[in-house]
């Protein structure tokens, strides 16, 4: 797959949205000193090139009741077994990221759950039994100091 290079407007519309994704694109128009016509082509280029995937509201988990937030890994018997176990895993709905690692653990995952209870039955009840997993180890958070968006990357940092 080759590069996708983006030009200085390009970048300009992606800080806009990453900002307030939900922003009218007349009002960002107006904020860039550019017709409406050119952002929404822009935009449409960004989503075709898969840049800009999908605009969201990100859930406050701790006012929906989601007082424990957790980071398991998993180890599995088998390199083999990872498609399946992430497939699995995906069934879990407190579970909102999957990642494959590297080292002993194979696969990492961030939990939600209610309590340090329900914690304990998602990992011993729903994960453990998974077919090729060996064990696990979790780490609770106290808390998430921030979140973010990868930044656009500057030209010097390209190969």
């Amino acid at each position: 797959m080759s590069e996708i290079k983006l030009d200085a407007f390009d970048q300009r519309i992606i800080e806009e949205l990453t900002i307030d994704a939900r922003m009218p694109l007349v009002k960002m128009a107006k904020k860039l000193k550019v017709s409406n016509t050119l952002v929404h082509q822009r935009i449409r280029k960004l989503k075709e090139i898969g840049i800009l995937k999908n605009a969201s509201y990100q859930l406050d988990p701790w006012k929906l009741g989601y007082k424990t937030s957790a980071y398991t890994s998993i180890m599995l018997t088998h390199a083999k077994h990872h498609r399946k176990a992430e497939m699995e895993l995906a069934k879990i709905p407190e579970i909102v990221e999957c990642v494959n690692i590297s080292g002993r653990y194979a696969l990492m995952v961030r939990i939600f759950c209610h309590n340090n209870r329900h914690l304990r039955d998602i990992i011993y009840e729903k994960i453990q039994p998974i077919e090729g997993v060996e064990g696990t180890n979790t780490t609770i958070s106290f808390e998430t100091a921030f979140s973010r968006n990868v930044p656009i990357l500057n030209e010097a940092y390209r190969d």
